[in-house]
């Protein structure tokens, strides 16, 4: 260590021979080595080897980034991030993604407020959005999504950053994204975290088409753009005129993708407006995970549940083995010999084998009417696949015994955030009166925690000629759902 430190204070900009870098190398070698088994000890070192990021030469740099990475933790964090932003400024182009990959992943697990984490990912993405992981652009969107109180500064800070610069393409892409979602808070100047900043419609929408035109932009980037500019149409008050243009444009686009996503907006304008709404609503927030540390111990103590659950044999596996082979062999003398047989119908089988007797297959859950009105009526029925208990899988079935077609009808759900709801497309929007053909919708629930299942519906319509909405919530579902 004393010698280590000697090298150390040799690691200045005024090094002219090869024996003092190979010093400073084998110090910073050996310094990263003891970090993992003596933490605190290197800490005492992090000054100087900060100031080693500023050596010209690259595997001494590199060795330094590699240290100075290993040397960040919650109580340094800020301070830490802030020396390497700085040097991820300057650094070579071969150090970038290094560094901006290890800013992130310290931020991510060191930050210390949500605001922190947003304003130290813009930047990484503002000086090296080319170099960041692939992951980068979802896992910023959905740190914004998952932190309401921070929507409005979110999208001022980034229409701020996608004005000055349309170059970084992660950058672009996160930007595009928030300004979709909320591009209304936008216009409302309401923030208080941030500077005035008064934006007018045709200011955003001249931005996105900005992006869509740059040649700098990537056909994913393009179509972040493009989906934007959709849900900006139900976020913004004018005519959507202009938004209609520029999707219809993109209907003949080379890239298949692109061309495909605006033929299906060109399409939801011209035969499903009444829908459009409800379609491009904003996405609920989203929970986000722990630390990889914490999602290993959920899953191990998922899978030691399954474990105690699921039937343990009583032998051994060689045991078995051995039984199997007395059975075909004949009887040994140091063999353990199986229990009884069975006497009943293919006992004998199941014993051979050691395997566990089918349980017997789980009742039905009863059906449930949650909705009656004017003839209009809502079923749920359920079913739990037994490979997937924590799985519930609903139907929704839409009935109408009156004179008149139910059209445009709409069934959206939601469920608590410690559940995971996905919804399949509804066989169709129209419910035929004097009981014709129902209308299904299949609902998929996942409830790892097996949490008393709350299920909150709403209904939009027309019926008779006038538009309904009902929105209600489910509380007497069968405890067969969750337990």
């Amino acid at each position: 260590m004393r010698a280590t430190r000697s090298c150390l204070r040799r690691c200045s900009p005024s090094w002219t021979s090869t024996l003092q870098r190979a010093c400073g190398y084998v110090a910073l070698t050996s310094l990263l080595r003891l970090v993992q088994s003596d933490h605190s000890a290197v800490q005492r070192h992090r000054p100087t080897v900060v100031e080693c990021l500023r050596e010209p030469d690259d595997s001494l740099s590199r060795r330094a980034l590699e240290l100075s990475l290993a040397l960040v933790n919650s109580s340094n964090v800020r301070a830490m991030t802030q020396e390497l932003q700085g040097f991820l400024e300057s650094c070579p182009p071969d150090l970038q993604a290094d560094c901006a990959s290890g800013i992130l992943l310290a931020a991510e697990r060191f930050a210390p407020t949500k605001r922190w984490h947003i304003d130290t990912t813009l930047r990484v993405l503002m000086t090296a959005g080319t170099h960041v992981r692939d992951d980068a652009v979802a896992n910023l969107t959905q740190l914004i999504g998952g932190a309401q109180e921070l929507h409005a500064y979110s999208v001022r800070r980034l229409y701020s950053a996608l004005a000055e610069d349309i170059s970084q393409q992660p950058l672009v892409q996160v930007a595009a994204w928030c300004i979709g979602e909320y591009g209304d808070l936008l216009l409302e100047g309401s923030c208080e975290e941030t500077e005035p900043l008064q934006v007018e419609e045709e200011e955003v929408l001249a931005l996105l088409e900005r992006v869509l035109q740059s040649h700098m932009s990537l056909p994913a980037t393009r179509g972040y753009a493009l989906t934007a500019l959709m849900k900006l149409s139900t976020r913004l008050h004018g005519d959507n005129n202009r938004i209609r243009q520029v999707v219809s444009v993109y209907g003949s686009c080379l890239d298949v993708e692109l061309q495909q996503r605006a033929v299906e907006y060109n399409t939801l304008f011209r035969k499903y407006d009444h829908m459009r709404a409800a379609i491009l609503e904003k996405i609920p927030l989203v929970e986000r995970g722990g630390s990889q540390a914490d999602e290993e111990a959920k899953e191990s103590k998922e899978t030691a549940q399954l474990s105690e659950a699921a039937p343990v044999p009583t032998e051994p596996q060689a045991s078995e083995l051995l039984d199997l082979l007395d059975l075909l062999d004949g009887p040994s003398g140091d063999a353990q010999h199986p229990p009884p047989l069975d006497p009943t119908p293919g006992g004998a089988l199941i014993h051979l084998l050691n395997l566990p007797c089918a349980p017997p297959p789980p009742a039905p859950i009863p059906n449930l009417k949650v909705f009656e009105r004017e003839g209009l009526q809502l079923n749920l029925s359920f079913v739990r696949p037994p490979g997937t208990p924590t799985l519930l899988l609903i139907t929704v079935t839409a009935t109408n015994t009156s004179g008149g077609d139910v059209t445009h009808f709409i069934c959206q759900a939601a469920v608590p955030k410690s559940f995971q709801l996905q919804l399949q497309a509804p066989s169709g929007d129209t419910v035929p009166a004097q009981g014709g053909l129902p209308t299904t919708q299949l609902l998929r629930i996942l409830n790892p925690k097996k949490a008393p299942l709350r299920l909150k519906l709403r209904l939009t319509y027309n019926h008779f000629g006038q538009s309904v909405q009902e929105i209600f919530e489910v509380n007497n579902l069968p405890v067969e759902t969750w337990q």
